[in-house]
C-alpha cells in the first residue's frame, strides 16, 4: 500500500517562498518518475512539474522558472521549491506517481494572498 504524505504548505504575501516536501512509503520510490499537481478551488486538478527517475525535470508553463522538483531517493521525499509565488498559484498541492497513480494523500494548502 503506498503512502504519500504531503507537508510544507502555508499562507504567504505574493512573492514569497514555500517549500512543499512529499513522504513516500510502501513502494519502490526511486524507479518512479513522481510529480506535484495542485487543484484550486472550482478547478480540475493540473500537472505543476514532474521529475524522472534520473533527474529530469519538467514544468507546467505556469510556473516555470520559479518553481524547481526535486526529489532524495534515499529519503524517499519529493521537494517542490517554490520562489515569486503569485495568488494564482492558491491551491491544495498532492505528489503523487507521474504515472500510474498512487491513492492520493490529503495534499497541502497553499494560500497566497496580501
Amino acid at each position: 500500500q503506498v503512502q504519500l504524505v504531503e507537508s510544507g504548505g502555508g499562507s504567504v504575501q505574493p512573492g514569497g517562498s514555500l517549500r512543499l516536501s512529499c513522504a513516500a512509503s510502501g513502494t519502490i520510490f526511486n524507479i518512479y518518475a513522481m510529480a506535484w499537481y495542485r487543484q484550486a478551488p472550482g478547478k480540475q486538478r493540473e500537472l505543476v512539474a514532474h521529475i524522472t527517475s534520473a533527474g529530469t525535470t519538467n514544468y507546467a508553463d505556469s510556473v516555470k522558472g520559479r518553481f524547481t522538483i526535486s526529489r532524495d531517493n534515499a529519503k524517499k521525499t519529493l521537494y517542490l521549491q517554490m520562489n515569486n509565488l503569485k495568488p494564482e498559484d492558491t491551491a491544495v498541492y498532492y505528489c503523487n506517481r507521474f504515472g500510474p497513480w498512487a491513492s492520493w494523500g490529503q495534499g497541502t494548502q497553499v494560500t497566497v494572498s496580501s
